[in-house]
């Protein structure tokens, strides 16, 4: 029989200011970012537009030996070539990241960077002392889900930056995300800190819900390289056609990696992260077992759990398959990404299930 301990308010009341503190450090994080990128387009680039274009640029001149004409030559016409990646892409250097190579953007960049360090350690205290405020998991209810995912997600990024990654041009659209998901969290989702029903007392929601959780995160990550892979992709298309993008476009989308570094990124994080997605599923299963006498029970959250992961297969074996790499693997991907979402807002919110102890 577990005994519910009483919640300690003064930890409750703790955790939620250090919630609203990192906002602050987050929103400081934000604006640094947008200085990074705006002193950063005032850089030259082009290194990408040189890569697609320097071999039509002219026509080859080779020389040739005509009998009785020594020393003479022709220049002969080449047919213009695209080089591209053994997956089908173009092979073009990646861009120099979000400062676009410039002192001053770099400077912005490395504050930025800071602040998100210090933003991640208030918010990860604030869910920490969430937790010994009931002396539980602080992943009970979604406000809780929203601010550990937030947390995790960030903690992946810098786990990234840590281990020498050119992962600098995700900081604006994480941090940009993660406000989002603290500002709903704290108007819409909250819930005051409290013991949980009966049929989440167990050691399989330390288990079950941090891999989701996990998982979640990172395969934000993916989603987020994905969607700047395929407009990377349509920026490398129009230069390799001789079209002139506009000079917003080249100033942010020229300091990205190129398309095919952003493809491989978002592919071996979705395909890492897959098989303990399938873990997560099955730890759910044997938990319904254990406190609904059924493992499966077709639930709208299990349902959408499966769903989810039939379409992150489908995005994998797209990718195995030698008509469906780039673009249309890349939707398949946003998709999956998509029924993450809907499985957490969408049957939390708007569907009646056994999961409805979500707290709102």
């Amino acid at each position: 029989m577990i005994i519910a301990a009483a919640t300690n308010e003064s930890l409750a009341q703790m955790s939620n200011t250090l919630i609203y503190s990192s906002m602050a450090v987050y929103t400081l994080a934000f604006l640094a970012h947008i200085a990074e990128w705006v002193f950063g387009s005032r850089s030259k680039v082009g290194r990408t537009a040189a890569a697609l274009t320097a071999p039509a640029a002219a026509a080859a001149s080779v020389t040739v030996q005509v009998k009785g004409q020594a020393g003479s030559t022709a220049v002969l016409d080449r047919p213009k070539v695209v080089t591209r990646a053994a997956a089908g892409r173009r092979e073009v250097p990646d861009g120099p990241g979000a400062a676009g190579g410039t002192v001053k953007g770099d400077l912005y960049g490395r504050i930025a960077v800071s602040l998100t360090v210090l933003a991640f350690l208030v918010e990860a205290a604030g869910v920490v002392t969430r937790a010994l405020s009931v002396q539980r998991a602080p992943w009970g209810n979604m406000y809780e889900f929203s601010t550990t995912f937030s947390t995790v997600a960030v903690g992946a990024y810098l786990g990234f930056l840590l281990a020498k990654k050119n992962v600098r041009w995700i900081g604006l659209p994480l941090v940009t995300t993660v406000l989002l998901d603290l500002g709903v969290a704290t108007t819409w989702l909250y819930t005051e800190s409290d013991q949980l029903v009966p049929a989440l007392h167990s050691y399989w929601l330390w288990i079950h819900v941090s891999t989701a959780i996990f998982c979640g995160a990172v395969f934000y990550l993916g989603a987020v390289a994905t969607l700047l892979y395929l407009f990377r992709d349509s920026y490398e298309d129009k230069l390799a056609t001789g079209g002139e993008p506009g000079a917003f476009a080249r100033s942010v989308l020229e300091r990205l990696p190129a398309a095919a570094s952003l493809d491989k990124f978002a592919y071996r994080i979705n395909a890492a992260i897959f098989p303990l997605w399938t873990f997560t599923i099955i730890a759910g299963a044997i938990w319904a077992g254990d406190a609904w006498g059924r493992y499966w029970g077709w639930d709208a959250k299990e349902v959408w759990s499966f769903i989810t992961w039939v379409a992150y297969a489908a995005y994998l074996h797209a990718r195995a398959t030698a008509g469906w790499k780039g673009r249309k693997a890349a939707y398949i991907a946003l998709i999956a990404f998509g029924c993450f979402l809907f499985n957490y807002y969408g049957v939390n919110i708007f569907v009646n299930s056994k999961h409805s102890y979500a707290g709102v």
